[in-house]
């Protein structure tokens, strides 16, 4: 079958691999029919996770057809359109008993690399290097899903395909940023980033009670995107001061939860940004926090802080003294896809939720590293490409 794999930093192909097969009793195979591009996985094309292999095939956000059941799967079908989480979680171990998945004891086989960066080893993630279990990713024609009847869900009739998609990822990771921030109704909500994650983070914090969402980005193309579609309003931080943008439109107490949406790669402009560039491109951090301090210096005392972007290892400069003293909460994690997938299914069948603007640039797999290509420098208004087998 034909898969989009890394070749090394930066370099992407589309090669022949061998199909996948049944592995395990609770193993599914799914016929992939769309797979969007992700920002956290330009983390691993650009070798900021030094746990990829070459001929590592990428992808974690899609949705398919099962086309093959282990003998101990007994919810799902062959034949059945499904969404699948990129979180793998085993259904059985304490932390998914309680519904953290992203953390589950037994879906990374390959624990040992975590358990020395982090102390523990979380779940296992589709797609998403060696670290995280060296599973195959959803960017190629068919791919195994382990603990299928726990990770796979049934597509609403009449959702298309690539809407739906953005349920797998984008969707679950913005909900959990919004239900990190324990809104109660009435609050002014800050979101950094307005790529996928940021805007249904956005979406989320409104269904959830925020009185206002305000959100935070340097490309027009998005803000616009975000303003048109979920009505925010938005602050270009290459043309003003965020910090002081945000105390002017919250009568200067700051917002009461600010959501960070970007992860390890964030951009900035001066000096600040400078010298975070260099030091990742040394190594002497491993990634670049200017929107997590953003978020902590913005944020109104006693509020929230969550953080859904990725990041791997070690920042410098970061504000502990602003988040004790003010009294910030800060929620963080991969996102627990199991608890809200369900959820989420259902409210975009009510029509609640429609992510499908989000798919800007629908192509072939063939065409998948120009599709990441023009995900990463943000070219032609491209929030996300979906890439397709077929």
């Amino acid at each position: 079958m034909r898969a989009l794999c890394w070749e090394g930093v930066g370099k992407l192909a589309v090669r022949d691999v061998p199909e996948p097969r049944i592995r395990a009793e609770g193993d599914i195979i799914v016929k992939v029919g769309a797979s969007s591009v992700c920002g956290s996985d330009l983390h691993l094309i650009n070798g900021f996770l030094p746990a990829m292999r070459e001929g590592d095939v990428l992808g974690h956000e899609f949705m398919g057809e099962v086309v093959e059941t282990g003998p101990g799967v007994r919810r799902l079908r062959v034949g059945d359109r499904v969404v699948v989480g990129s979180v793998v979680a085993c259904g059985g171990c304490w932390y998914c008993r309680t519904e953290q998945y992203s953390l589950c004891d037994n879906s990374n086989p390959q624990p040992v690399f975590t358990e020395k960066l982090w102390g523990h080893s979380p779940a296992g993630i589709l797609g998403y290097s060696h670290a995280a279990g060296g599973y195959s990713g959803s960017h190629a024609e068919y791919v195994r899903v382990p603990f299928g009847d726990i990770g796979a869900f049934q597509v609403p009739d009449g959702v298309p395909d690539d809407s739906v998609v953005f349920a797998s990822d984008a969707m679950p990771t913005g909900w959990m940023a919004a239900d990190f921030c324990a809104l109660k109704g009435g609050e002014v909500v800050a979101v950094w980033g307005a790529g996928g994650v940021g805007q249904m983070a956005a979406r989320s914090a409104q269904l959830l009670g925020a009185e206002r969402v305000i959100v935070i980005d340097r490309l027009p193309e998005r803000l616009a995107t975000a303003a048109d579609r979920l009505g925010v309003e938005t602050v270009n931080y290459a043309e003003t001061d965020v910090l002081e943008a945000l105390r002017e439109m919250t009568a200067g107490r700051g917002p009461d939860a600010c959501i960070e949406a970007v992860g390890m790669e964030s951009h900035d402009v001066g000096p600040v940004y400078a010298y975070d560039r260099a030091k990742q491109a040394a190594r002497l951090q491993t990634d670049r926090p200017t929107s997590v301090r953003q978020a902590i210096m913005a944020c109104r005392k006693g509020g929230t802080v969550s953080i859904v972007g990725v990041y791997a290892g070690l920042v410098d400069k970061f504000p502990l003294g602003a988040a004790m003293n003010k009294a910030l909460v800060l929620r963080m994690g991969q996102m627990h896809a199991q608890r809200y997938i369900p959820m989420l299914l259902d409210r975009i069948a009510a029509g609640e939720i429609d992510p499908g603007y989000l798919a800007t640039h629908p192509m072939p797999l063939e065409q998948g590293a120009r599709g990441y290509e023009m995900f990463e420098k943000k070219e032609d208004g491209c929030l996300r490409s979906v890439l397709h087998p077929a």
